[in-house]
């Protein structure tokens, strides 16, 4: 290996790395602001605009699109014939190629740039010179990862100046999945500012791996975790401060845990088992909020996901402490609760910052069936509790009305056929996941009779219509008191019919909340 060619956006390392490459004896060319850095080290580079006889033009637009650059990289060192004709128009073979992009992402995140100085961060010879050597990877080594420069290096010491085709083989992997997202990056912007929307004829999404993962669903099954290299960066900024590695299902309830504690507001907390709540509470303090979620079923909440939207102290540590939970995750923790929790030694404690609690996460869901993708926008927010539509005589307290609300936000979160009894602070029964809604609306009023919490005078949320008034007779008969639902059936007028006969308050939000 005699000659490298150095363009980087990111000159992290650069001047270390093209030391030692020198200092092996390897000529190295670089465009005009990389060769600016390498030189100003003290290291011997070349400008290729000098290889070329052709200076940078169009504000450097144009500067390594040309034959003198490209047939050195392209050509097959295993065909005389490349190699002669190489000869022939005086191209020196390129070896190594280390090139890294334009900024574009960080490009498309500032919001005061113009979308002509954004297009502009869209680099066009970098992606060619990256594709080139990559493509001919039995020949030449691509580099696009700083990270690598190390590897690189001790590859040259080890091998007298070779680096191992199998290396060379990965390195090309991983610079074709780098332009690939990149190219991702770009279309995904472009869909934005041609107004496409969230669903364009054709879907080009890239994802960059965060970790491995314990397991998967199941322990024989591998998992890994990737972050959406386009758009915000929803759930991705969470920290873990003790514990064993996530497994897929932690990741999974945590979120399920997280987006219900944002919902139902600050000081709430929620306690998840199996991507449903086995209770949630809003009592406006975190600790208070704890107990009593977790009053709601206490057997569910042995090993489960706990998030609360506030900052977990002493005595909420404590409780904690009192039984078995896989996540606890917060918008923070005092140092005397990491102390208490720290005798939990597998206990993950889990931070997630200010900034995820505030915002409204953008985008789509996606979700792989088979060998087929769907995708959706975000159910987020509670436009339609503005403007409910009471359908029986019988007004709500505002106790009721409270209560009402919170329940509608936690039958959101939960598989449907859902039902949630509930007080203006928290869960008092969940009915989760059952085929039919009667089910549901019976295993609801088994969870409540089960604790100490009284079901006489408390609310209930269905996620979907009542076909039938069968599963309001259920609730009304334990002591349900109010019932919000979207309405919809055909037999709506039945169902109200009876609600009105009962003398209970049902209101209609015209909107389903269904979570498969």
């Amino acid at each position: 290996m005699k000659r490298v060619l150095i363009s980087v956006t990111d000159k992290k390392g650069i001047e270390e790395f093209a030391g030692k490459l020198s200092g092996m004896g390897m000529e190295i060319i670089a465009s005009g602001g990389t060769a600016a850095v390498i030189r100003d080290s003290g290291i011997k580079v070349t400008e290729i605009s000098k290889i070329t006889g052709f200076p940078e033009i169009m504000d450097g637009r144009v500067k390594t699109l040309h034959p003198i650059i490209h047939g050195g990289i392209l050509a097959d060192r295993s065909k005389d014939s490349h190699l002669e004709e190489a000869k022939k128009l005086n191209i020196e073979m390129i070896d190594m190629v280390v090139v890294n992009l334009y900024r574009f992402r960080e490009a498309v995140s500032k919001s005061n740039l113009s979308q002509r100085e954004i297009v502009e961060e869209i680099d066009i010879g970098g992606p060619t010179l990256i594709r080139s050597a990559a493509k001919n990877y039995h020949s030449v080594t691509v580099i696009v990862d700083p990270e690598d420069y190390t590897e690189v290096i001790r590859y040259l010491s080890e091998s007298d100046g070779e680096i191992p085709i199998e290396a060379r083989r990965g390195y090309a992997s991983k610079a074709f999945h780098y332009t690939a997202s990149y190219d991702a990056a770009i279309s995904n912007y472009f869909e934005i500012i041609t107004g496409e929307g969230a669903f364009p004829d054709e879907r080009v999404i890239s994802f960059r791996k965060i970790r491995g993962l314990r397991y998967g669903e199941n322990p024989h099954l591998q998992a890994a975790l990737y972050k959406k290299e386009s758009g915000d960066d929803y759930f991705t900024r969470f920290e873990q401060l003790q514990g064993k590695e996530f497994s897929y299902n932690n990741i999974m309830d945590m979120h399920a845990a997280f987006i219900l504690a944002k919902d139902i507001g600050p000081g709430s907390c929620t306690v998840n088992k199996h991507m449903n709540p086995c209770g949630a509470a809003a009592c406006g303090d975190p600790y208070e909020s704890f107990l009593r979620a977790r009053k709601t079923d206490p057997m569910s909440a042995f090993g489960s996901v706990v998030a609360v939207n506030g900052i977990v102290d002493e005595g909420l540590a404590k409780a904690a402490n009192e039984g078995f939970l896989e996540v606890l995750l917060s918008r923070g923790f005092t140092d005397g609760a990491r102390d208490i929790l720290s005798k939990k030694k597998n206990l993950r404690l889990v931070i997630m910052p200010e900034s995820e609690w505030e915002k409204e996460p953008k985008g789509t869901n996606v979700k792989e069936v088979g060998q087929l993708v769907l995708i959706q926008e975000r159910d987020t927010g509670f436009e339609e509790l503005e403007n409910l539509e009471f359908v029986t005589s019988r007004e709500a307290s505002m106790d009721e009305l409270k209560a009402l609300k919170l329940a509608w936000k936690i039958v959101k979160h939960i598989k449907s056929n859902a039902i949630v009894i509930c007080d203006s602070d928290g869960t008092i029964g969940i009915g989760a996941g059952q085929m039919s809604r009667v089910d549901s609306c019976r295993i609801s009023v088994e969870k409540a009779r089960s604790t100490d919490l009284k079901i006489k005078g408390s609310c209930a949320a269905s996620d979907a219509f009542f076909p039938f008034p069968d599963g309001v007779e259920v609730l009304v008969q334990a002591g349900v008191k109010a019932v919000i639902q979207p309405g919809g059936s055909i037999r709506d007028n039945k169902v109200i019919e009876e609600a009105e006969k009962m003398g209970i308050t049902m209101a209609l939000t015209g909107t389903r909340h269904f979570k498969h």
